[in-house]
């Protein structure tokens, strides 16, 4: 069977998945402060919000943007990074920053809407998921 060739489409898709790259950079940041200090803010903050097990959630936030912004720009069980990502962006906006003005909530809902439409889309033909499923 012949692999077909990507289109313009799967290339804007590549473009929005490498915006997955910021999202784990961001996640990056909440992991590295989880290992660097004993008192993690990020645990205070989750806490705020109410979640049971705040430690356990806090670290269930910054894996799912580190290790789920990673899969989304590689391109590895695309649908499923993305959904995990948004579920954490659509807290992070309505919840962590429910009652703020719209300014401090906008980066969460671009990244709420980018995940939201790869999570409908896929991530295309220029995905590592692609290559293994032509071998």
């Amino acid at each position: 069977m012949a692999a077909s060739k990507a289109t313009l489409m799967d290339a804007g898709l590549l473009i929005v998945r490498i915006g997955g790259a910021f999202l784990a950079v961001h996640g990056w940041g909440k992991v590295a402060a989880g290992f660097g200090s004993s008192t993690w803010g990020f645990v205070s903050d989750v806490r705020a919000l109410g979640f049971p097990a705040p430690l356990a959630f806090a670290w269930a936030a910054a894996v799912a943007e580190l290790a789920g912004g990673v899969a989304v720009v590689l391109g590895v069980y695309t649908r499923f990074a993305a959904l995990t990502c948004a579920f954490t962006m659509f807290v992070a906006a309505f919840m962590a920053r429910g009652t703020d003005p719209f300014a401090a909530k906008e980066l969460a809902l671009l990244y709420l809407a980018m995940m939201l439409g790869l999570v409908f889309t896929g991530g295309g033909k220029l995905t590592l998921d692609a290559l293994w499923r032509r071998r």
